[in-house]
């Protein structure tokens, strides 16, 4: 059994290297239940890295992962299947499966890892259809909704076997202003409706002080701070407010390092 007062997610000491470019660096990340955090930071500063490694979907070059108190870096596969059915994940893009409709998009989930019946199965995938205001578009295929939709669309196949932790990956990029808004009240009601916890990683500043109990701003691989929106606000770190107030930062280049990158041979 895990403790209740333990975090469903607690990462420690997290590296992360894509060929001879380190990505994370000493990461600590703890969330703990019924909290909605969120990861900001500029592009580039190691958001997406991080949550691919949460996920298991990649193996970190050093550091612990540990979701709902299970090592997910040296669990095995039976294991680690276990800990994702837990999980719920809504991509960047949707990633909505062209060739099915809606409604099989959503269903999809409960097909592949229950033995619940087709009856069963039609009615939990419409009834999250319903949660996320798609009630009635279950028959249309992808290609026929507008953006707001698929992400919407994305969120009940992410719900519909009821996670208990739950990832957006940049929820309101592409958005209008008034969608991306009632995407952030959804967000809300879901952490309050259905009791989940909730990790967005996003770079849109108005929706994360919106939703989030408490943010984890990342820059360059780093954890810069991790608090709450009004302590985030506040912060004197320069990085930190450069990124608030759109500042951009003086790029300073190491002639030395610019040579080896322009010569050195590919291994």
């Amino acid at each position: 059994m895990t403790d209740a007062a333990a975090p469903l997610i607690d990462v420690k000491g997290l590296e992360a290297w894509y060929g001879k470019r380190r990505i994370l660096h000493d990461v600590d990340f703890r969330v703990d239940a019924g909290e909605i955090r969120v990861i900001m930071g500029g592009s580039g500063s190691g958001k997406s890295t991080l949550l691919r490694q949460i996920l298991g979907l990649h193996r970190p070059t050093r550091g612990s992962i540990r979701l709902f108190g299970t090592d997910i870096v040296n669990a095995g596969q039976r294991e680690l299947q276990q800990v994702r059915r837990r999980l719920g994940v809504s991509f960047q893009g949707g990633a909505l499966l062209t060739s099915l409709s809606v409604g099989d998009n959503v269903a999809l989930p409960l097909r592949e890892h229950t033995k619940l019946d087709e009856n069963q199965i039609r009615i939990m995938s419409r009834m999250k259809l319903e949660v996320v205001n798609l009630g009635g578009f279950h028959d249309l295929m992808p290609s026929q909704l507008s953006g707001g939709m698929v992400k919407r669309a994305a969120l009940a196949r992410a719900i519909v076997m009821d996670p208990r932790l739950l990832f957006f990956d940049e929820p309101s990029a592409g958005l209008d202003p008034v969608v991306s808004a009632e995407l952030d009240e959804l967000i809300l009601r879901l952490r309050d409706a259905l009791r989940m916890t909730i990790v967005v990683v996003t770079h849109e500043l108005d929706s994360a002080f919106k939703i989030a109990d408490t943010i984890t701003v990342l820059d360059q691989g780093s954890v810069l701070m991790t608090d709450t929106v009004d302590a985030v606000r506040r912060s004197d770190n320069e990085r930190i407010q450069d990124l608030l107030n759109r500042r951009p930062r003086d790029v300073v280049v190491d002639a030395d390092a610019y040579l080896r990158r322009l010569t050195e041979e590919e291994v």
